[in-house]
């Protein structure tokens, strides 16, 4: 059996009932039907981090930011989704990735994101599914020195593609979404190996 590993699911929606956070749970689900996946889904709502600031960090780290990092630390590779607002990366995602590059004392330079994998997707009501915002995820993340995987996926008519369980009713649709968490799990496990 492949060595088990860790991934982090993190939606850049904090809305509920979002169908970003409905498509991240979805990707997550094949990839633990893989076998020797660990899921572990960061919810931005909940983590509630403040905004980034330089006078903050000074004071005091905060301890959702610190829960965050550690979480991202443990593992090996991230799948993310994102809505596009206005053309790019929503704001509680951007915040959420400039608290995990902060340095701590003791710790690696990008200790969150240097050497993991990386697999993006989107979903939006719009014909696009909120694919121009995945532009900007990507370049963020390549530049922090995350391995991106070439595979993403941007589903569009959302508030149409998933049924009340929270799968995705179109077979192609289902099969593209499933190949963003298929190749980012095989590639987690080629670099671990």
């Amino acid at each position: 059996m492949a060595e088990s590993i860790r991934i982090a699911v993190i939606s850049g929606s904090l809305r509920k009932g979002s169908y970003n956070t409905t498509l991240a749970r979805y990707i997550a689900r094949h990839m633990e039907s893989m076998g020797g996946v660990e899921i572990d889904e960061i919810s931005l709502s909940e983590l509630d981090l403040p905004m980034f600031s330089e006078d903050l960090e000074a004071v005091e780290f905060p301890l959702k930011a610190i829960d965050l990092k550690e979480r991202l630390i443990a593992c090996d590779a991230m799948l993310i989704t994102n809505p596009e607002y206005n053309g790019s990366i929503t704001s509680a995602l951007k915040n959420a990735i400039d608290w995990a590059t902060r340095p701590r004392p003791e710790e690696a330079p990008l200790a969150c994101f240097r050497g993991k994998v990386g697999a993006l997707a989107a979903a939006s009501p719009g014909g696009l599914g909120g694919l121009r915002g995945l532009r900007h995820v990507r370049q963020i993340l390549a530049g922090i020195q995350v391995f991106m995987t070439p595979a993403e996926y941007a589903l569009g008519k959302a508030h149409e593609a998933f049924d009340a369980d929270g799968l995705i009713i179109d077979e192609n649709a289902a099969r593209i979404a499933q190949g963003v968490g298929t190749q980012l799990v095989e590639t987690t496990r080629k670099m671990k190996g």
